[in-house]
């Protein structure tokens, strides 16, 4: 595992157990790749989401949006803030969000720190560094 950032090895390795138990639960009938994501956020929770397919692939929704939709929720819009995000598929293969996602976790999580598979196994990055520039008010 490559970890360019603050957070424990030891909370990374949950985070990517709970978003490899999210994966198990997605919607993929057209695709067959099942993608889940697992947030922790600054109040120390830890919320999953899964990929949902749909016939129309525009109202398709990622695992990482799914897993913080469910923390505003949740924990409520106005006091969340990301801190990492894990993000497991089942295929096993290189898989880091698209952008929409990267968007999405910027605006709740401007330090966050990302985990995902990339082509030489784990690794953990900062939403910076794979969002530079993000968009922001």
């Amino acid at each position: 595992m490559k970890n360019q950032t603050s957070i424990p090895q030891k909370q990374i390795d949950i985070l990517v157990e709970a978003a490899q138990k999210a994966l198990t639960k997605a919607y993929a009938p057209y695709s067959q790749f099942q993608v889940g994501a697992a947030v922790l956020t600054k109040q120390g929770q830890i919320f999953t989401g899964c990929n949902v397919e749909n016939v129309s692939y525009g109202l398709s929704i990622c695992a990482e949006r799914n897993a913080i939709a469910a923390a505003v929720a949740i924990e409520g819009g106005d006091t969340i803030e990301v801190v990492a995000i894990a993000i497991a598929n089942n295929r096993q293969i290189l898989c880091s969000p698209c952008g929409a996602c990267r968007q999405v976790i910027q605006e709740l999580g401007q330090k966050a720190t990302v985990i995902f598979q990339d082509r030489a196994g784990w690794q953990a990055t900062s939403i910076e560094n794979l969002l530079p520039q993000g968009f922001s008010f």
